[in-house]
């Protein structure tokens, strides 16, 4: 049986068809001839939507631009600024997303202990997120310590993309390099940096009457953004468990590169709770946290309706990767549609495609951030 759910609606003249995660929708009857194409109509400001029959619908809330075209919306910072506001307010609403397995914690006592012997700090990043994927005490624990930032995945970023992170931390006065963990790009580069930063190591040395030894620097930042991959495409050979999903690193280890060189490896180390939901959904999207933590689901609809907005991307990149069109800008219903059309319905399936085909750079190479103002 179908069941009407009306909406009493505010009366503002502009409105945002944009889907607020978690939020049930009415149910939909669903024949060969029929697909939904549209979402609930909200207003810009919050406002409460009171379904007239009994039903287990909640009060929902939205803010949102009514504009989610990435052709019509915003360009520059004033697109990235409005995309980041709309993914806070999807956000809110969401079970929060947090990962801290057992390992993690032991992990990171051992790595602040091991801290007072590294010469030189190299914190890797995935370069998709950069500031997502910057942990909340690395500056604390670091201290005055020489650092040397790397963005990996370099070759899943646009050149716009890279351009504009190496002119900011250049800003900001930080040594950065860009690389390609699974390629080695960038690898030679990154430990020529690591020696030359720590050369005054061995002049003190030397002018102590002591015998030169290794620069020993450790790699450092969340689970997969690339560290383990990086140290083996230096020494050219399999050395530590590297694979493409987080928590492969369970334990600190040392590995000497050459004689001049020695390399710590760690296990990715997260805040024990995150506070900043749209960084911690940008995780997910980007497979840079355990999968146990968040809805695949959930995180399959924000990336539509992240990439949809996105003008490297748009609505059109992904009905021309999946070959139907969609004219709702909701990604719910797009996944819902997705699952009719290649998945017998089955919601799951759909959504783990989305986020597999985004990670694979089916919809072309693009980064989900660029930097603030």
């Amino acid at each position: 049986m179908v069941m009407s759910v009306q909406f009493q609606l505010s009366s503002s003249p502009s409105s945002s068809r944009l889907w607020l995660p978690n939020s049930p929708s009415p149910p939909i009857s669903i024949s060969p001839q029929f697909i939904p194409t549209r979402c609930s109509r909200f207003s810009t400001s919050p406002l409460a939507a009171t379904p007239t029959l009994q039903s287990q619908y909640p009060t929902i809330q939205i803010i949102g631009n009514n504009t989610f075209d990435g052709s019509e919306g915003g360009t520059g910072t004033d697109l990235w600024t409005g995309l980041d506001t709309d993914l806070y307010h999807w956000t809110k609403v969401l079970r929060p997303v947090q990962w801290f397995p057992g390992h993690i914690a032991k992990a990171e006592k051992e790595l602040k202990e091991q801290l007072k012997l590294m010469d030189v700090v190299i914190e890797v990043r995935d370069g998709r997120i950069p500031l997502s994927t910057s942990h909340p005490q690395m500056d604390l624990w670091l201290g005055n310590k020489k650092r040397i930032l790397v963005l990996n995945r370099e070759d899943m970023i646009s050149t716009a993309d890279r351009n504009a992170w190496a002119e900011y931390f250049t800003r900001h006065g930080t040594k950065v390099v860009f690389s390609n963990g699974q390629l080695g790009m960038g690898t030679l580069k990154l430990c020529r940096l690591a020696k030359e930063l720590a050369a005054d190591v061995n002049v003190k040395r030397r002018a102590k009457g002591l015998l030169p030894r290794p620069v020993r620097a450790g790699i450092v930042g969340y689970p997969n953004v690339g560290k383990s991959s990086l140290i083996n495409r230096l020494l050219k050979r399999r050395m530590c468990p590297a694979a493409p999903r987080p928590g492969v690193t369970r334990d600190l280890r040392w590995v000497r590169f050459g004689k001049d060189l020695e390399l710590l490896d760690s296990p990715g180390i997260l805040p024990m709770r995150i506070s900043d939901q749209s960084a911690a959904i940008k995780l997910a999207i980007c497979d840079d946290i355990g999968e146990r933590s968040y809805d695949v689901a959930d995180v399959a609809a924000i990336l539509v309706q992240m990439l949809t907005k996105l003008p490297a991307v748009g609505r059109d990149a992904l009905c021309k990767r999946y070959k139907f069109r969609v004219d709702s800008e909701c990604g719910k219903i797009f996944i819902e549609k997705l699952a009719l059309h290649l998945f017998n319905g089955d919601v799951h399936q759909a959504a783990y495609r989305v986020l597999s085909d985004f990670r694979k750079g089916r919809f072309g190479w693009t980064s989900l951030e660029r930097p603030p103002r």
